[in-house]
């Protein structure tokens, strides 16, 4: 009935729901599950080996958005590639994230197998329609924005690019601590976190700490970052 054969990746952490999408998809005549992996890191390493149509990509793996890192990695380097995320909650801030990066659809992991199958089908085929409270969501962020480079997708493909310790001096500049107070927390030496912010401000192309903490609050990205960082010294 198919011409083609669909070559799917599987990447989600928890192992019963993975190992469900694997024998929801085994009996699917036009789908092929070639690779299940438990991290975004190995789902970055399955797709250089095994080179899939379509990616079930879950977004919190080894960390909240490591599927959406992963994503945004894949889809840099491979045009054809398609990615779905697979989610627990529907109202997911970083749902929005993903598709501006170019996913191209989002699964509930309590979906039906006939939801999954439809999803993979249309994505492969170019068919998958953007969702109306998406688009209106994107649209309305493009219309607020007056540049590229202070739009949300601008910032937070910068914040996606910090390391880990980045990000967590990042969050404790925007909780105003200073840097002597920053040494302090992280027990280093000053010019270690002199030699950081440095590099958060390069990538942001700031040239104040304080320009940074202004364009993460205008993107409403404060609580991702703290999130992300795993290091609020406030509570």
């Amino acid at each position: 009935m198919y011409d083609n054969i669909i070559r799917v990746l599987i990447a989600e952490d928890m192992e019963p729901i993975r190992k469900r999408y694997v024998k929801m998809l085994s009996g699917i005549e036009d789908i092929q599950v070639i690779a299940d992996v438990a991290t975004g890191e190995e789902a970055v390493i399955q797709t250089h080996k095994t080179h899939p149509d379509v990616i079930l990509m879950d977004i919190e793996m080894e960390s909240r958005d490591a599927g959406l890192r992963a994503a945004k990695e894949l889809l840099e380097e491979y045009d054809n590639l398609k990615i779905i995320i697979l989610t627990v909650y529907e109202e997911d801030d970083l749902i929005y994230t993903a598709f501006q990066f170019g996913v191209c659809d989002y699964i509930l992991k309590n979906a039906m197998p006939s939801e999954v199958v439809t999803s993979i089908r249309d994505v492969y085929y170019g068919k998958a329609p953007l969702r109306p409270e998406l688009a209106a969501k994107i649209l309305g962020e493009f219309k607020r924005v007056k540049s590229y480079e202070s739009s949300f997708l601008y910032a937070v493909n910068i914040v996606t690019s910090l390391t880990g310790t980045e990000m967590e001096i990042l969050n404790l500049l925007l909780q105003h601590k200073t840097r002597k107070e920053i040494c302090k927390i992280r027990c280093v030496e000053m010019s270690t976190v002199k030699t950081q912010i440095r590099n958060i401000l390069q990538k942001f192309n700031k040239k104040s700490a304080g320009e940074v903490i202004s364009l993460i609050h205008s993107m409403n990205l404060y609580e991702f970052i703290r999130k992300q960082s795993g290091n609020d010294t406030d509570n």
